[in-house]
């Protein structure tokens, strides 16, 4: 296998190849970050090296949108890819005594990274997944500005401000509300054109405490890419308990390890607010929490987990939600 490591930035990639494992030597590229760059890194790796494009192994960070072209180019082509969690790969990095950061050494750690941990391979997101979350951002986007707005003007009713600026605030705040009203209809046109989005906000929906602006982004989250469990969605989300304990000193109580979307946790924090009060069964492990002493957040940490694994069984199982407890 052959492993390309691949630092992305806006205009260019920073590629090392690993050319000997053993001595670890490398061999450098910088090319656009463009199709045509990345056709190009390709050509360059197989006459380095001497291999095919399936023996290639690209490695890569998650770097907001950068890395899609890249990534979506080199899996086109045949080339195995792994987007690699940047927190994963500082620790990697530590662990290799590794001070400075460039993007040389970045390419570097990466193709290491690639030999020595053997991560899984990506794959893009389904396209009318890939357009759910992009409405989704800008839905997000907008209700933060129209929170800003609607704060600025709540302080304008206690402080003299020029009637010039008030109306300016009410004129932005009618603006972006009927904006979001829009993106959400336009979201809910875009599920309805594709059946398989239709029925599986169908089943999410049939869970109390899960309405339709909760369903968006379960959708967007659960079908972005292949969970083969309900640990591993929560993982990913960020929802797994971290312990930190050593030897009879050292004792911590666990925490979540919050290493997934912190927008994601917070949509996930209200919904399961609502499911402690009207979910059957994640009011039943709430309050059996609470009653052997847990703190109110670990609790609710439990339920936000919860909530995750029964998003996650009534899609992978194509079946409506049924209580297992009885309020």
């Amino acid at each position: 296998m052959i492993f390309l490591g691949i630092d992305v930035s806006k205009k260019k990639l920073d590629a090392k190849v690993l050319i000997d494992p053993v001595r670890v030597k490398f061999k450098s590229k910088s090319v656009p970050n463009t199709p045509p760059g990345v056709a190009e890194l390709l050509a360059w790796t197989m006459h380095r090296t001497g291999g095919t494009i399936g023996e290639i192994h690209a490695v890569m960070e998650a770097t907001g949108v950068y890395h899609e072209l890249a990534a979506t180019a080199l899996f086109d082509a045949g080339v195995r890819v792994s987007v690699v969690n940047p927190a994963h790969l500082r620790d990697f990095a530590r662990g290799l005594a590794v001070k400075s950061k460039n993007d040389g050494l970045d390419g570097a750690v990466l193709a290491r990274y690639g030999a020595l941990v053997n991560p899984g391979p990506w794959q893009p997101e389904p396209r009318a997944v890939r357009e759910l979350k992009a409405l989704l951002s800008r839905l997000d986007a907008i209700e933060t500005d129209l929170r800003r707005e609607l704060n600025r003007r709540e302080k304008t009713e206690h402080a003299a401000i020029p009637q010039d600026v008030v109306d300016s605030l009410d004129h932005s705040i009618a603006f972006l509300r009927e904006e979001q009203a829009r993106l959400i209809k336009r979201i809910r046109e875009h599920i309805d054109r594709h059946p398989p989005l239709r029925k599986d906000r169908a089943l999410l929906e049939s869970i109390p405490a899960v309405g339709d602006k909760t369903a968006f982004r379960r959708l967007a989250l659960l079908r972005s890419r292949t969970f083969t469990s309900a640990a591993q969605a929560a993982a990913f989300v960020g929802l797994v308990p971290v312990e930190h304990q050593s030897g009879s000193s050292v004792c911590q109580r666990p925490r979540l390890s919050k290493t997934g979307n912190a927008r994601v946790r917070a949509a996930l924090y209200m919904a399961a607010v609502v499911a402690t009060r009207h979910n059957p069964d994640i009011r039943v492990q709430y309050q059996r929490l609470l009653a052997a002493g847990k703190p109110k957040m670990s609790a609710m940490g439990a339920a936000m987990r919860k909530l995750v694994h029964i998003c996650f069984g009534v899609l992978k199982h194509q079946t409506p939600y049924v209580a297992q407890c009885v309020l």
